[in-house]
């Protein structure tokens, strides 16, 4: 009887993949990526520049807020964001906040956390 069973053969399944065998199977899959899977791995100055980043952010939470400081807490948390996501912050990332902390210069020179990171960023 053995001849007439059906029989299942699986390939290559490395990677996500998410399979059912049988006339009542069912399959279902939840890939996490981000917050949910392992950090990825920071250089020492990129661990700096986030520590900086968090750091402003904290100290803008403390501030009279104003477009300015929305529109620069907003960019600090895509880099933030894009840092333990990515592991780094991409080149326009970066230009961005320069950009943002030149506008900003007497909240830079007010805010020791806003002048660390303007170093950080070769300012």
């Amino acid at each position: 009887m053995a001849g007439n069973e059906p029989s299942v053969n699986f390939g290559n399944i490395s990677g996500n993949n998410t399979f059912a065998v049988g006339s009542h199977a069912h399959a279902e899959s939840h890939h996490h990526h981000g917050a949910g899977g392992p950090a990825p791995q920071l250089d020492e100055a990129t661990q700096q520049l986030l520590a900086a980043v968090r750091e402003l952010r904290a100290d803008l939470e403390r501030v009279r807020g104003t477009d300015q400081t929305a529109t620069l807490d907003e960019a600090l948390a895509e880099t933030e964001s894009e840092i333990t996501s990515t592991g780094q912050a991409g080149r326009t990332r970066r230009e961005r906040l320069r950009e943002l902390l030149s506008d900003s210069q007497a909240l830079v020179t007010f805010l020791a956390s806003a002048g660390a990171l303007a170093g950080l960023l070769g300012m």
